[in-house]
């Protein structure tokens, strides 16, 4: 059953809408910019190429809040740029563990040296972490004097930036919105129709623009997104009418299994009934009655 899209604009916090933007080879210099507005690098990136994230351990079960972007630049350093849209209570730890991979591929075989590339963690959050909307973290010594310069973590904390549209000064301010305000323009806004290259992805983010297939796989997305939002809302009214925590806990697993059941539902082509049943958790049973 298709949506009716009522929106000029996909949203870019939907997997499709993402890395639709973000994620392509034909849209590439919109994460060039964006990654150099943001990144603290002496040489700005020229260009990257996109690795595949499952070879580096990543499966779709694990992943399945959040949506990635692996790449290297011409200097084989590493960007990991991640979309989350729920809060997780070890979101940090999760971070520390995917930078763990592209270390561990830095590995050789024989006489090695164990000198690393660079590698960068981008967190594009849809909830907050702290006060701030950019978070930096780098490991530093006892007197606050980094202690490793080829780590770094940045937080980007979404609902943090408030700044309105004539508040903006500077390039990386003008994606920040565009992430924030994207799904809800129905045009381009004066300042940024200025900038030649968010003017365009606010063109290439147009939902018209997208052929069939690309409309039919945002519409789910962006169904699974609004489901899950709605739980979410439900978990928190539960909540505030009992005083209780419990109704926050039966939402947030109400919204899982909704997850679990929209991930069977992509696996019940390429996968057997008892493999989805052990990826997913869910019964055989409930598997067979989708």
């Amino acid at each position: 059953m298709c949506m009716m899209i009522k929106d000029k604009y996909i949203d870019p916090f939907t997997d499709f809408g993402f890395k639709h933007i973000f994620g392509t080879e034909e849209n590439k210099h919109f994460l060039i910019s964006f990654l150099n507005d943001l990144l603290d690098i002496d040489d700005k990136i020229i260009n990257l190429e996109y690795r595949n994230l499952e070879k580096m351990g990543l499966n779709i079960v694990d992943r399945r809040a959040v949506f990635d972007v692996y790449c290297t630049d011409e200097k084989n350093n590493n960007f990991i740029v991640e979309l989350q849209r729920s809060k997780q209570k070890y979101f940090k730890d999760r971070s520390l563990y995917y930078t763990s991979f592209p270390i561990q591929q830095q590995s050789k075989r024989g006489d090695w040296d164990y000198r690393l590339k660079k590698i960068f963690f981008v967190g594009i959050l849809d909830f907050t972490l702290d006060d701030n909307y950019l978070t930096e973290v780098q490991l530093k010594d006892g007197n606050n004097e980094v202690f490793y310069d080829k780590l770094k973590y940045y937080y980007l904390q979404m609902p943090n930036f408030k700044k309105q549209e004539k508040e903006l000064s500077n390039h990386l301010e003008y994606w920040l919105y565009y992430l924030n305000h994207l799904a809800d323009s129905q045009s381009i806004p004066e300042t940024l129709a200025e900038d030649d290259l968010i003017a365009e992805a606010f063109q290439v983010a147009e939902f018209l623009a997208l052929d069939e297939d690309e409309q039919f796989a945002y519409q789910q997305d962006l169904k699974a997104r609004l489901d899950y939002k709605n739980v979410m809302d439900y978990a928190k009214e539960e909540a505030e009418k009992k005083g209780l925590e419990a109704g926050i806990e039966k939402g947030i697993e109400k919204g899982r299994e909704k997850e679990k059941i929209a991930l069977a539902k992509k696996l019940l082509d390429i996968l057997d009934v008892d493999i989805i049943a052990k990826k997913t958790g869910l019964s055989i049973e409930t598997i067979k009655d989708l």
